[in-house]
């Protein structure tokens, strides 16, 4: 049995220069972070007593005798993708609900092939994790997602991460004093909205022509060079919320889908309380949002927002894991292709032998 453990990221700035389509023709660059809210998936040999061959457990329960009948799109491409030809249990759990903003797609997508190939005994790098990863999730399923969620999930900690036009992408940490860093978390807010969405409804909204929003674009990707300026310089901390907000104004132009009135007042509630900025977390719509308040100020952001989930949480910088690995005596493979229902085949001889 195998458990990987994966960690959800929080974006910064640059989020939407990350998808082929832009960065393939003018670059791209985002600042994110991993953060100590993880995804697990427990991934073992199915024992061959039973009428199917994959069991797959998230928000429902699959049990399937062929890879083709997963309904589960990442799980199936990913076995297909791997070639996995024994029967194999798939189990999920994780510490913040999906659709929500935080990488949590992308974060299954790598913990998933973290634990698959430490069940086929293989080592993976960081890289090779978050492009496999990338490569299940826009080529093989052709969802509408970025490049930057994989990348933060593989190699975890406080990145730049930088797209080139000819598809190369480079992981650059930031190498902050801790006083810094301890400063940036403790300005920071993890507010869930209650409202899911699915992030590639609302990115195929904008994009489909991310050409026609051209400048706004080229202004998020300057925010990722001048937010590390202030990171790495001497400016007051603030300036980073006040940064934060420019960019939630910026991203909430890309399309009408980004943002709502219900979105919008939370966020000016939150204003109104002392904090400095935010934005939404993933492509908008609903889920996370994260705030930049002074630490004298946060309680007052949280009783104005009292009806909402406050998720403390601090940074990590050890990315995808293995966390569990028991090599348990293992059925062969001939073992397992003796019968593809070997339950129905006891309940059938037992019926021969029935005295009735």
């Amino acid at each position: 049995m195998i458990i990987s453990r994966t960690p959800f990221r929080i974006s910064f700035f640059g989020g939407g220069t990350d998808y082929p389509a832009w960065y393939s023709g003018h670059g791209g660059a985002v600042l994110a972070a991993t953060i100590d809210k993880y995804c697990y998936l427990t991934c073992r040999y199915l024992p061959p007593f039973f009428e199917h061959r994959f069991r797959v457990v998230y928000s429902k329960i699959e049990d399937c005798v062929h890879i083709n009948d997963i309904e589960h799109p990442v799980v199936r491409e990913t076995l297909r993708y791997l070639n996995i030809g024994r029967g194999v249990e798939i189990h999920h759990d994780g510490d913040l609900p999906a659709r929500s903003g935080m990488g949590s797609s992308s974060s299954f997508t790598v913990g998933l092939f973290h634990a698959l190939y430490a069940l086929l005994g293989k080592m993976p790098s960081k890289k090779q994790l978050a492009m496999d990863s990338i490569y299940i999730e826009q080529e093989a399923i052709r969802d509408t997602v970025g490049s930057q969620d994989q990348m933060s999930a593989a190699y975890g900690g406080l990145n730049q991460i930088t797209f080139a036009r000819d598809g190369e992408i480079m992981v650059n940490p930031l190498t902050l004093p801790r006083d810094r860093l301890t400063d940036l978390s403790d300005h920071l807010m993890l507010i869930y909205t209650g409202v899911k969405r699915t992030a590639s409804n609302i990115a195929q909204s904008y994009v489909q022509d991310l050409e026609s929003r051209e400048k706004q674009l080229h202004r998020l990707a300057g925010m990722v060079d001048e937010s590390i300026s202030i990171l790495n310089g001497n400016r007051d901390i603030t300036d980073f919320g006040e940064l934060l907000h420019d960019c939630w104004q910026v991203k909430r132009s890309l399309s009408s889908m980004v943002a709502n009135s219900h979105v919008d007042e939370i966020y000016d509630e939150a204003r109104s309380a002392g904090a400095i900025g935010g934005k939404l977390l993933g492509a908008g719509g609903g889920g996370f949002m994260l705030l930049f308040a002074r630490p004298s100020e946060q309680q007052k952001v949280r009783e104005r927002l009292n009806q909402l989930i406050h998720v403390p949480f601090s940074f990590e910088s050890s990315g995808s894991q293995i966390i569990f690995f028991d090599q348990e005596e293992d059925y062969s493979v001939e073992d397992q292709a003796r019968s593809t229902r070997p339950v129905q085949a006891f309940r059938e001889l037992a019926h021969i032998h029935d005295p009735e």
